[in-house]
């Protein structure tokens, strides 16, 4: 199907106020500083949880375009913060499937209670707020057949993806008992810059390109066989930003997707040529990895073209190219 046209983003988002929860996140962050360039009036909101990848310099230069509120999502607050804006970007969440483990009820309190007390305060506050969500294919558990589209199963493999499946679905159902507009993006592995690297419990691309500037070991596990997607953050941020702006997302869980798998073996060898440090060597899987292992997974994006005219660009080699040449530039920022 020929995807709809487009309007010109700069055209919908200049001087329209939006709110960005998890703004000094990974993607948030990313997803902020093009908002501004498109002359949007941003709000970032971020509890700056230790561990969970907020980072001020996430928004380097942006100081006088991007306002920053630290606040926690849960508490009152939000009621007031979420008010006059036009469009809310909501990737406040935690997203380490072995901190969901360990920790269950922080995982419930921040991916479901928190998103609650998002949608309740725009239901009584700002009832004309278009919401979009961050979800993530992790819902999906060990699929049933690939690539994986919006019609396949839900059935996680832990805790984590529980509580992010129902994070969407309370939007889904504002959307359609309360008449919120809101509509979910299901991520797979998003890398580029400005991605957690100080450990390995939220994205593992993320510590590898770490161990790989560092000219360290890169430990893969299991057989190297396994095949994901991953998707450049800059194309993950202009499905956000199309999605802001198409009244046709309403309601719909939309997957994102990569252009093509790749099992870890050749990610992690075509990593290493582009930084041209670090080593690798294959090891059995840990125990508590081994539980909440997938297999292969990959998603198909073909709702996310016909709905939103959306498709990744940024090939892996490239994309890797440019989050290497990031960290070498802005170490300081990121390691510590």
């Amino acid at each position: 199907m020929t995807p709809p046209p487009l309007a010109d983003p700069a055209a919908h988002y200049a001087g329209r106020p939006v709110l960005v929860t998890g703004g000094l996140g990974f993607i948030g962050s990313n997803l902020a500083r093009r908002l501004a360039d498109l002359g949007a009036r941003v709000l970032v909101v971020d509890s700056l949880i230790p561990e969970y990848g907020g980072n001020p310099a996430n928004l380097s230069g942006y100081d006088d375009r991007v306002r920053v509120n630290i606040a926690d999502v849960r508490g009152h607050g939000i009621d007031y913060l979420v008010r006059g804006h036009d469009v809310i970007f909501n990737l406040a969440g935690q997203v380490s499937h072995i901190d969901s483990m360990q920790n269950p009820f922080t995982d419930l309190d921040i991916n479901c209670r928190a998103q609650l007390s998002i949608l309740e305060a725009c239901r009584k506050g700002n009832p004309g707020a278009k919401l979009v969500y961050a979800s993530t294919r992790q819902i999906y558990g060990t699929a049933d057949y690939l690539p994986l589209d919006e019609r396949h199963p839900v059935h996680p493999t832990d805790v984590n993806g529980i509580n992010k499946m129902a994070g969407e679905w309370y939007h889904i159902l504002y959307n359609n008992v309360y008449g919120l507009r809101a509509c979910s993006l299901r991520l797979t592995n998003t890398y580029g810059p400005r991605m957690l690297v100080k450990h390995s419990r939220q994205t593992a691309l993320g510590w590898f390109v770490r161990q790989a500037i560092d000219d360290h070991e890169i430990e893969i596990w299991g057989d190297g066989r396994q095949r994901r997607d991953y998707t450049y953050v800059d194309d993950v941020v202009e499905a956000f930003v199309r999605a802001g702006m198409t009244e046709a997302v309403n309601g719909r869980v939309v997957n994102l997707g990569g252009r093509a798998p790749i099992d870890h073996l050749e990610l992690i060898q075509t990593l290493i040529d582009v930084a041209g440090t670090g080593r690798y060597r294959v090891i059995p899987f840990p125990p508590d990895r081994k539980a909440i292992d997938i297999g292969d997974v990959y998603s198909s994006y073909a709702l996310a073209h016909e709905l939103l005219g959306w498709e990744p660009v940024v090939a892996l080699r490239d994309g890797l190219a440019r989050t290497v040449a990031f960290y070498r530039a802005h170490r300081d920022a990121y390691w510590s």
